[in-house]
């Protein structure tokens, strides 16, 4: 009763929130993310009452399948947008400009932190500069699919940045994987570097064959159904199913790993999307049906923020230089391989600023690093937190800035506006007299 009752507390301040976020043109997103801070073991949880907002951390934990799901969704619909007809006029610049940010983020934190280590050789490491410069390559793709809904965006923007912001996970895992084995050996003395370097790449390879797979299946099961009803469901058990074995493991030889579920997920949809017929009418039932699902999801997002990173002038003093460092690196680098790849204008100029936003993968990141390197761990773990509650409150908010001032994000004609407010008070005007009448 106890689980019911948050989620359904979630949905409606989540909704309720919203309200208040469109007087000041906020995205929604934002919104669900205020709401999940305030909800959440920081703010309400701290009075303790119970079914009014998560007294703690693992209460916030134990609904993590809602999170996990949801992920599934909004990877699945990314790889929907990787069609084969729209790649062969963005690929190569797609492919371009989601390696080369990747590595100048990543470049320009280790670079900060560095000097940092130079100025403060006790409390910033070597070790700690390269890792969280790996960290610094992913990108959130969950906060900004769901401003592009929100807000139908459409344009030169919008079709190289899902492609890029696709490619930043399994580039941030090869790169994370170099720098993390590094970290490891400088720290332990003993590390296998090898194995830290070749079970990312098996990871991928081993994810992006999971997706082709299923989604291979799902194609024949498709053709066998003839009602959309039935298709629709096939495709949320496709892609349930899929997440829960990209919760699996596995070894060949001496080398072992677990499926990354966001490449799985991308995957399926990406092969989906290329070889059904019918994946573009499917694909828009389906993102009606998870919405409510990816509502709960940036609202626990929001909830697991844990507001304590503020008490620790060391996370915020390094905190503070990793986003700025972060900030440049994906802006130059996205302008400056943008500019490479014979880009557009308003690709250069704006393709960077929607980039910041940072979330899951970084997270998962960090505990990996909390459980291997002890004290240096944590402190990087809580570093990473602190930069991930900033990207995700005003991240959303610049990507809608950035698509709206590229022309993505067009403004509704002001004739439309008024025919729908006139039609909503015709409507009410008809309710009230059905009242007055009976």
């Amino acid at each position: 009763m106890l689980v019911l009752l948050l989620i359904t507390w979630a949905l409606f301040a989540g909704l309720l929130m919203t309200r208040l976020t469109n007087i000041f043109r906020l995205p929604d997103v934002t919104a669900y993310l205020i709401v999940g801070v305030i909800i959440g073991p920081s703010v309400l949880g701290k009075f303790g009452i119970e079914g009014v907002g998560f007294v703690s951390f693992e209460e916030v934990e134990r609904l993590s399948i809602i999170s996990d799901v949801a992920l599934g969704f909004i990877a699945f619909s990314i790889g929907n947008e990787f069609k084969l007809s729209d790649l062969k006029h963005i690929g190569r610049q797609a492919f371009i400009i989601g390696v080369f940010q990747a590595l100048t983020a990543t470049l320009l934190v280790d670079i900060a932190l560095f000097i940092m280590h130079i100025i403060m050789p006790n409390i910033v490491t070597i070790p700690m500069a390269i890792t969280l410069g790996a960290i610094a390559a992913a990108t959130a793709p969950a906060a900004t699919l769901m401003v592009i809904k929100q807000y139908k965006a459409k344009g030169p923007v919008t079709d190289i940045l899902l492609p890029v912001v696709a490619l930043d996970d399994a580039v941030g895992l090869v790169i994370f994987a170099g720098s993390f084995g590094a970290a490891s050996a400088m720290i332990s003395g003993n590390a296998n570097v090898l194995n830290l370097i070749v079970e990312p790449i098996l990871e991928i390879i081993m994810s992006l064959l999971l997706g082709s797979i299923v989604a291979i299946i799902l194609t024949y099961l498709e053709s066998k159904f003839h009602s959309n009803t039935n298709r629709l469901i096939l495709i949320i058990g496709s892609i349930i199913l899929t997440v829960a074995i990209a919760k699996a493991s596995f070894k060949f030889g001496r080398f072992g790993g677990s499926f990354s579920p966001l490449l799985v997920c991308m995957m399926l949809g990406t092969v989906f999307c290329n070889i059904c017929p019918l994946s573009d009418e499917l694909m828009d039932t389906s993102d009606k049906w998870s919405q409510p699902i990816l509502v709960l999801f940036f609202v626990l997002s929001g909830a697991e923020l844990d507001l304590a990173v503020f008490k620790n002038p060391i996370v915020i003093l390094v905190g503070f230089v990793y986003i700025i460092a972060r900030s440049f690196g994906k802006y130059i680098g996205a302008r400056v391989s943008a500019d490479m790849s014979g880009s557009k204008e308003v690709v250069k100029k704006y393709l960077g600023i929607t980039l910041l936003p940072q979330a899951g993968v970084a997270l998962g990141m960090s505990a990996i690093v909390a459980r291997s390197l002890g004290s240096n761990g944590n402190l990087i773990r809580n570093i990473t937190l602190f930069g991930v509650l900033i990207y995700e409150l005003i991240g959303p908010t610049l990507t809608k800035i950035a698509l709206t001032k590229a022309g993505d994000i067009k403004a509704k004609p002001k004739e439309v506006i008024n025919r729908r407010n006139k039609k909503l008070k015709a409507v009410r005007r008809k309710e009230i007299l059905k009242k007055i009448i009976h």
